[in-house]
């Protein structure tokens, strides 16, 4: 087996992507990365008129996106827009696991309505969708890529309020860890991004009720989503071909090791 030199390559043309939680955020960016890079994506949301507004901007520079509209508490949604963006697209080999919320409250103080939205979007939804896009690659003996979005939350918590958004994040991990040695022998990586705080909707939301949290961190700032691209593309670059059930923290420094 001969390798190119580098064995590194940001071109995902012929590859179908679909990201969830795509209308904002990091999932609005990684749509857009990996529409640049050839992809064709699905961006899948509840805000539609701004996915719409997200695939007129990049079916405008070149890229190929349509858009989705999907609740991923709704589990049989989550199986049907598999196979409309396939049939839209063709088969699934590229999948970001973004969607999630977080939940800002003492473990004790959560109504069980909020219980069962944090774990329905943070963890049910990413398990439903890999397995069924597994099962397509599986099927057809095609080889994928997946990612999921954890957090720096799944490795600390500090008591002030969101367990149960650690406690999700965490399963991430641990459901990243296990589906890559399932799927292993299928040629389906499965991969991890565990951000800090980046400013994305859900991040501004947190910073309006608790004021600025970046002069705690080492270097007085929070990220930006694009920071966050040569790792997306790293994994699904063939450098990363052995590459499967790891993780990547991206935190700027601002936790603790």
């Amino acid at each position: 087996m001969t390798f190119p030199l580098p064995n590194v390559s940001n071109d995902l043309t012929g590859r179908v992507a679909l990201v969830t939680g795509a209308s904002s955020g990091l999932g609005l960016r990684f749509a857009h990365v990996l529409a640049a890079c050839g992809a064709k994506v699905a961006l899948t949301g509840r805000r539609v008129d701004r996915l719409d507004a997200a695939v007129a901007e990049i079916n405008a520079a070149g890229g190929t996106a349509a858009a989705f509209a999907l609740d991923v508490t709704d589990a049989d949604a989550l199986v049907g827009v598999v196979a409309a963006v396939e049939a839209k697209f063709g088969l699934i080999d590229i999948l970001i696991n973004n969607a999630g919320i977080p939940d800002a409250q003492r473990a004790h103080k959560m109504p069980l309505d909020l219980i069962d939205r944090v774990l329905d979007t943070n963890v049910r939804a990413p398990y439903i969708l890999s397995c069924e896009v597994a099962k397509r690659l599986i099927a057809a003996e095609k080889p994928g890529r997946m990612i999921n979005i954890a957090s720096v939350a799944a490795f600390d918590y500090s008591g002030g309020g969101a367990a149960l958004y650690s406690i999700s994040k965490a399963a991430v991990i641990r459901m990243t860890e296990a589906l890559a040695v399932e799927w292993a022998k299928f040629n389906i990586n499965v991969n991890a991004i565990a951000p800090g705080a980046f400013s994305t909707e859900m991040l501004d939301g947190m910073l309006a009720r608790i004021g600025d949290i970046s002069e705690h961190f080492p270097r007085k700032r929070i990220g930006q989503p694009a920071q966050m691209d040569s790792t997306l593309l790293y994994f699904l670059s063939p450098a990363s071909e052995c590459v499967t059930g790891t993780f990547i923290k991206i935190d700027d420094g601002q936790g603790r090791r």
